[in-house]
């Protein structure tokens, strides 16, 4: 099995606060792992981390067998291995849906503009959104413009991907078609680590869950252990509270 990322004590402080206080994981090829927990107990800045979107101030990171040094590596290069969803779609509203997909590989990887347009359709068959390859951002719900994000991630070809509550600022009745797109991508065996608070997606289809608590991994298990059979009380408390059916 190979490991696609390791955090050995990984600390992150944003002036006095103390977020991330020492974490350890370990993700391996193909493995859904879900970070769960209440609003500021650090899921989002481990993962922005991840990405190398914040600094950490102590820690490794390794991503795939290589440690990362922000300082002298290049993330760029990075990140074109770790694709990131965010809870906010950020699409640029002057694109059409399959521009916005086709706009990192083309600029960034150089991919030529028709094998681009190619790969970019057949990314958006597999999120559902074929049909509206020429439509602006500004049309689509929001469901749809986070499905596109999905693909527009995906277009730079990553071996990890990160979700951080992709699902938190839609509607409920949008919510659904975007966690079937997530789900494709688990069948698929895409390597994930998914902030998300739908408790029902996580006992679905992640290999692990991982709760965090004032910035210490308090518990990590099997998904059906987790659920069933939680060891710790903080765990325990905070699963009587989240919507688990």
């Amino acid at each position: 099995m190979k490991e696609m990322i390791r955090l050995e004590g990984l600390v992150k402080s944003f002036g006095d606060l103390k977020v991330l206080k020492g974490i350890d994981l370990v993700v391996q090829e193909s493995e859904v792992v879900c970070l769960v927990g209440a609003s500021g107990s650090g899921k989002s800045t481990l993962l922005r981390c991840l990405n190398f979107l914040e600094e950490n101030n102590g820690g490794k990171i390794y991503i795939e067998g290589k440690a990362v040094d922000p300082k002298n590596d290049d993330l760029n290069k990075i990140r074109e291995k770790v694709g990131m969803v965010f809870q906010h779609f950020n699409l640029f509203p002057h694109m059409t849906v399959l521009e916005n997909v086709i706009e990192a590989p083309v600029q960034v990887k150089k991919v030529p503009k028709e094998q681009a347009i190619r790969e970019a359709k057949e990314l958006l068959l597999k999120v559902g959104l074929e049909e509206k390859e020429d439509v602006y951002p500004g049309k689509l719900s929001g469901g749809q413009k986070q499905r596109v994000a999905i693909a527009r991630a995906l277009a730079m070809k990553p071996d990890i991907m990160l979700f951080d509550e992709a699902t938190s600022a839609l509607d409920p009745e949008l919510v659904e078609e975007v966690l079937r797109t997530m789900r494709g991508l688990a069948e698929e065996g895409m390597t994930m680590v998914v902030v998300t608070h739908e408790m029902n997606f996580a006992r679905e289809v992640a290999d692990t869950v991982v709760f965090l608590h004032d910035g210490n991994i308090i518990e990590k298990a099997p998904a059906e252990q987790f659920f069933t059979n939680p060891q710790q009380p903080q765990t325990q408390s905070f699963l009587q509270t989240a919507v688990v059916r």
